[in-house]
């Protein structure tokens, strides 16, 4: 078992591959859950989003997205538990990636979603773009590392005109960096923004850069299962992490699951749309 630096064991090789199967197989026995508990959060912030600014089709960028699995959620309902029996069932096993793609086209056709969303997903896989799209979760893909590189002239045009921007899981491997290039992709507009974020990594140097570009950062008062630690040699790692960060695990990690928490950032001119239950990162 190989772990990454942060202490994490490494998926890497299920987020490149041809279809989601391998994605949702090696996820599975870890109970990999949190695009489920984030779903009813990004559909209340669309919901808002929508009303607020009249926006018919809200843009919703999605950073790391791999195969589009929170597209899915959002604009066709599906679940999690579904898609685990979708992708994972072992009487489909050899079945072609065009014979899948099908069934996926199929239900992107059969679920309309009762109110419009437009669905960008950004990554670094283009395997897991490449089928994201061709399935019909995703409207367009931008293919691109931001960590590293400014985006080309055609992936600002891509990444322009966002009204949302949310990752599950993707920041802290994904930085400011990225986020800073992505608000500049839309010049003097401002999208939303909504990120579940492993507890294990400080929000901090992203907070002060989104003040920076004129956000307002809240932290829900909540935290949310991400999945199970794959070994406990992967647990000691993280807590060995957390502990160096001054992050304290008892009761959360320490009990054996990664958890996450949700930050969202406005901009300042945005008022009256905070829940109560919301604290002040």
């Amino acid at each position: 078992m190989r772990f990454d630096v942060t202490g994490k064991v490494s998926l890497a090789h299920i987020y490149d591959q041809p279809d989601p199967r391998a994605y949702f197989r090696g996820l599975r026995p870890l109970d990999y859950g949190v695009p489920q508990q984030a779903k009813p959060y990004f559909a209340k912030i669309i919901t808002e989003y929508r009303e607020s600014r009249h926006v018919a089709v809200p843009k919703v960028l999605d950073i790391g997205c791999s195969y589009g699995i929170n597209a899915a959620l959002l604009k066709y309902d599906a679940t999690m538990d579904e898609l685990y029996a979708r992708y994972g069932d072992e009487e489909r096993a050899g079945e072609s990636r065009e014979a899948l793609l099908a069934r996926d086209r199929e239900l992107a056709r059969s679920r309309q979603p009762p109110q419009a969303i437009r669905f960008v997903g950004l990554d670094t896989s283009g395997s897991a773009l490449s089928y994201a799209v061709e399935a019909g979760f995703l409207d367009d893909v931008v293919h691109a590392d931001l960590e590293e590189h400014e985006p080309t002239p055609r992936q600002r045009a891509q990444l322009s005109d966002t009204d949302l921007v949310i990752s599950t899981g993707c920041v802290g491997y994904v930085t400011e960096r990225t986020l800073t290039r992505v608000v500049r992709a839309q010049g003097s507009r401002r999208p939303w923004m909504a990120h579940f974020v492993l507890r294990m990594f400080p929000f901090d140097s992203v907070e002060r850069t989104l003040a920076s570009l004129g956000y307002r950062t809240v932290r829900v008062d909540e935290v949310f299962r991400q999945r199970r630690f794959a070994s406990a040699q992967e647990q000691a790692l993280v807590l060995d992490s957390m502990s160096a960060a001054g992050v304290d695990p008892r009761g959360l990690e320490a009990e054996g699951w990664l958890y996450a928490q949700l930050y969202l950032s406005r901009p300042y001119d945005i008022t009256g749309t905070d829940d109560p239950n919301r604290e002040q990162s």
